[in-house]
């Protein structure tokens, strides 16, 4: 029985977000953790830090809704059906759900089994554009087990498609690497002084930096450092600014950069507005002893639960004095720092991997 996987992503192999560092975690190194085809696009710069494993596509005019859309589609099916030998292939994963190399495969592979894989980022897009949710659908349906990361992704799915045949809906949690569990990174002892609060992560609509800005700004003995694209940052900072907020923006960070950073503050805070599929960010920094501030946002409040400090971000008192306390209390900080490993420890990408290989010998 053959089962390698084959699975694409239709974004550049340099872009950011906790979907594509999860994709290389699972599919991409030496050897991988799931056995597999990985296609993604070449980015618009040459870089040297794709990942082995992952082939790039050269295939433009990528877009959302209508006859375009179809069009690209179509595109990625030549340039994927020119790179594969479909009698090499058990199981088609499926990745984000209304992008553009869902259609694709699922065109190009129309009788192989598939396996879907909801990231969130693909119901957010459904929720927005007509044709995104045309893809979902075609993809809950085409599926013979559909995998959700959490109950909040579960739900969210079931309001877009509550039509589409979901006959085996699958959760399975995503994970963070063994290594980092295995070899955790030790926190530089709290200084003296101001609290150096962390913000790493995209900064695209719903993730709520600019709602607490103010607050973070507001009064003394608060350092904010902010790690996000470069472009995104460029577009947030004036906003920042409006809000007496300056914080020293870090870059957009390497994985294991962005681990040494943690290291360096006293607490991550993830102020999204919106529904999160998963938080692996958030995991990153509990494995690395930092803890955690979060709105209590679904998704979240699944994964992290009391590992973290909830808190109602809309309300800057309620913020102002978490941190007050945070700064003065070191006792607090140290009891989130061992509930935060705790927590992490739940995650290994190896369960991940090993549930979606057991998964996929099932669907066969």
């Amino acid at each position: 029985m053959n089962t390698l996987v084959l699975t694409a992503l239709d974004l550049p192999a340099a872009s950011p977000g906790g979907s594509v560092e999860l994709l290389f975690d699972l599919y991409a190194g030496i050897p991988p953790l799931i056995d597999a085809q990985v296609f993604m696009l070449t980015p618009a710069t040459p870089r040297t830090d794709v990942p082995a494993g992952v082939n790039l596509l050269s295939v433009g005019g990528k877009c959302l809704d209508g006859p375009r859309f179809w069009a690209y589609v179509e595109r990625l099916r030549y340039a994927l059906a020119a790179q594969i030998d479909p009698r090499d292939v058990g199981v088609v994963h499926l990745q984000h759900l209304a992008f553009g190399a869902t259609a694709a495969l699922i065109r190009l592979l129309p009788r192989h089994p598939h396996l879907a894989l909801v990231h969130g980022t693909d119901l957010l897009l459904a929720a927005a554009h007509p044709t995104q949710r045309r893809v979902l659908h075609q993809a809950t349906k085409a599926a013979r087990a559909v995998v959700v990361p959490t109950a909040a992704m579960a739900d969210e799915l079931h309001r877009l498609a509550p039509d589409a045949r979901c006959a085996s809906l699958v959760h399975i949690p995503w994970g963070i690497p063994d290594t980092l569990l295995n070899t955790p990174l030790h926190l530089r002892p709290r200084r003296q002084g101001s609290l150096r609060v962390l913000y790493a992560g995209r900064l695209t609509p719903g993730k709520g930096l600019d709602a607490v800005a103010g607050t973070l700004a507001a009064g003394g003995g608060r350092h904010l450092s902010v790690a996000a694209p470069p472009g995104e940052y460029a577009a947030m900072a004036p906003r920042l600014a409006w809000a007496g907020c300056h914080p020293v923006y870090l870059g957009w960070l390497a994985r294991t950069h962005l681990w040494q950073a943690f290291t360096d503050h006293d607490a991550l805070i993830v102020p999204s507005t919106t529904q999160e599929a998963f938080g692996l960010v958030a995991l990153e920094a509990q494995a690395c002893g930092l803890p955690v501030l979060y709105q209590p946002v679904p998704g979240l409040t699944e994964v992290l639960a009391d590992s973290a400090l909830s808190v109602d971000l809309a309300d800057p008192a309620a913020l102002a004095s978490i941190l007050s306390r945070l700064r003065t209390d070191p006792a607090i900080l140290a009891d989130l720092r061992t509930a935060g490993l705790r927590n992490a420890a739940r995650f290994p990408i190896s369960a991940t991997a090993a549930a979606l290989n057991a998964l996929s010998k099932q669907i066969i």
